[in-house]
This record gives C-alpha cells, sequence and structure tokens, in this order.
C-alpha cells in the first residue's frame, strides 16, 4: 500500500544569520534518507515545495468558493514536501516517516493513499 508522508515544518527555523547552514544540514538529512529509501528496495518518490509565498487556496464555505494568496493555513507550520513510499503496512511507512529530517517544530503525517477499485 502506498502511503504519502506530509512534511509540515515552521519556515521562520531557517531565518537569521545561520539559515545556510541550517538548510543545509536539513538537505543532507533528506539526501541521507534518500540514498536508505532507495538502498530498501521500496518504491517511493517524494519533491520538494516551494514556499508558502507561492501558495494559493482554493477556500470553500457554504458551496462558494474564494482565492487566495498563501496557503491559508491556521498555523505556522507550512507544508514543504512529502514523500510517497510503497509499505507492506503502517507500521513501517510510520518508521520510514520518523527518519524525515524535520528541524525546529514540526510534525510528518502520514496518511494511506486512496486506492480507486478497477
Amino acid at each position: 500500500m502506498q502511503y504519502m508522508m506530509l512534511i509540515h515544518e515552521d519556515e521562520t527555523y531557517y531565518a537569521g544569520d545561520d539559515a545556510a547552514q541550517k538548510m543545509e544540514a536539513t538537505i543532507a538529512g533528506h539526501m541521507k534518507l534518500i540514498e536508505e529509501l532507495s538502498a530498501s528496495g521500496l518504491a517511493w518518490s517524494g519533491e520538494r515545495l516551494q514556499g508558502n509565498e507561492t501558495a494559493t487556496t482554493i477556500r470553500y464555505k457554504t458551496g462558494q468558493s474564494a482565492l487566495h494568496d498563501g496557503p491559508y493555513a491556521e498555523t505556522h507550520e507550512e507544508l514543504g514536501g512529502f514523500y510517497i513510499v510503497d509499505a507492506p503496512d503502517l507500521d513501517t511507512a510510520i518508521e520510514w516517516a520518523r527518519k524525515i529530517p524535520v528541524p525546529g517544530d514540526g510534525a510528518v503525517e502520514v496518511r494511506p493513499v486512496w486506492v480507486e477499485e478497477q
């Protein structure tokens, strides 16, 4: 079964004088994870997303839609990227999700991908 691992981070973590070093360390952590995933034999994919300032959200309320610049989330954490792994079970997907580098405050949401019946 495929599981999506959504990476939510507080982007303010990467601000300040040591921003470049923090970003470099985080990227190095992702590169290590990618090497491990590739070596594991699990099918996987993943992408880094552009910053939240590039987001556009369509918000729905009582059947009407409104367009908003930004992620329009009620949180300081922003969706920064994702991985999709084809794991045999949720426990295995969680093991991989725990390896995702999330410095500072944040979360990784693990959710099964909906499989359409053919």
